[in-house]
């Protein structure tokens, strides 16, 4: 698998003020904005072709990253002029003939691309979502109805429960007969592909790292990227990892 789609086209409207101004893959996370690192881990990964999708303030990634030659590999580029959702750029995008890896352009993340390549082409999986647990402690006591339509009859009580999720990471394998589940030309998210997959019989499979993971999307997840970087810098990026940003 040599081929990726990095998805950066969003306005990150939770992100603002920042993204008034600099498109969210760009944000900076010390000395490097996160998309460089994001690149930089495809590459070592053995990715040779990556295509970025953009929109908002596509002109700046484009001259920021530009033919990808700095990165040792080849990027282009497929600009949306209208918003196609977090999938539906894929029909559009041409040479997708073999298993590709389509993920966000604003996480951090130690995990191996390299495995969660190799499971999904061993799997044979339609699709391969790559995941991390959650915990939500609910500092309420939360109370259950047998049908919350009824006279409002408590059947059970649980003070301050946690909650545990598996949650996708923003990183994905597919198949090329994905594609043929997506419409050109129209609005697609993520989630409603993989509900077609399912309801059309196809395999989809959650890949399990223990690894690091941050989501830039929210001030909270930016700042603590900022606290935490210089501490993961070596898991990041490796080798790189004393090396200055170099554009």
């Amino acid at each position: 698998m040599k081929r990726a789609v990095v998805l950066a086209g969003g306005e990150g409207v939770r992100l603002r003020p920042y993204t008034a101004v600099i498109p969210k893959p760009l944000m900076p996370v010390k000395d490097r904005p996160v998309l460089d690192i994001v690149l930089r881990q495809l590459c070592r990964a053995g990715i040779e072709h990556v295509t970025i999708a953009t929109g908002y303030l596509a002109e700046l990634i484009e001259a920021f990253c530009g033919d990808g030659s700095a990165y040792g590999m080849r990027i282009d580029y497929f600009r949306e002029r209208e918003p196609l959702g977090t999938v539906g750029a894929l029909r559009l995008i041409d040479g997708l003939n073999d298993s590709f890896l389509v993920m966000n352009g604003d996480i951090l993340t130690d995990m191996s691309y390299e495995a969660l390549m190799a499971d999904h082409v061993q799997s044979g999986a339609a699709s391969t979502i790559a995941t991390t647990s959650r915990t939500i402690e609910v500092s309420l006591g939360v109370m259950h109805f047998q049908d919350v339509r009824d006279d409002g009859r408590v059947t059970d009580y649980t003070e301050k429960p946690t909650l545990y999720y598996e949650a996708s990471m923003g990183i994905y394998t597919f198949h090329p007969r994905v594609l043929e589940h997506i419409e050109p030309g129209v609005r697609l998210d993520f989630p409603d592909l993989i509900l077609r997959l399912i309801k059309a019989g196809e395999a989809v499979r959650a890949f399990r790292p223990d690894a690091y993971w941050l989501d830039l999307g929210r001030h909270d997840d930016y700042e603590r990227a900022m606290q935490e970087f210089e501490s993961v810098r070596h898991r990041l990026l490796g080798d790189e990892a004393g090396q200055p940003a170099e554009r």
